[in-house]
């Protein structure tokens, strides 16, 4: 019976070292989609500015008001020329948590 214990015990501690490890990887998958579908029309925050691109994400997820809630509903909506690309539920979640490690790490730099 102690033995049962012990293995369900392990069990349920690797799975919840996976899931925060899955969660960690929300960002890299997140940025893995931007540079596949969005980089296209969407700055660096490297790159000169240009009226006929996005701006970068960098500069996005300053603006007043950008929080978790924000993306998960913007992701929700068509916002043309961006309706001809469809991310799936999953990809929208990676996407809204790349963007918020990308405000994590613009409120700790300098």
């Amino acid at each position: 019976m102690a033995g049962n214990r012990l293995m369900m015990t392990s069990m349920i501690a690797m799975l919840c070292v996976a899931g925060a490890a899955y969660a960690d990887n929300a960002a890299a998958r997140g940025e893995q989609v931007v540079e596949q579908w969005c980089r296209m029309c969407h700055l660096r925050a490297t790159d000169v500015a240009d009226p006929d691109m996005g701006p970068p994400y960098e500069e996005i997820v300053r603006r007043p008001g950008r929080d978790e809630a924000y993306f998960i509903r913007f992701m929700q909506e068509d916002h043309f020329p961006m309706t001809i690309f469809r991310l799936f539920d999953h990809e929208k979640a990676d996407v809204v948590a790349y963007l918020m490690e990308l405000q994590r790490q613009g409120s700790s730099s300098p």
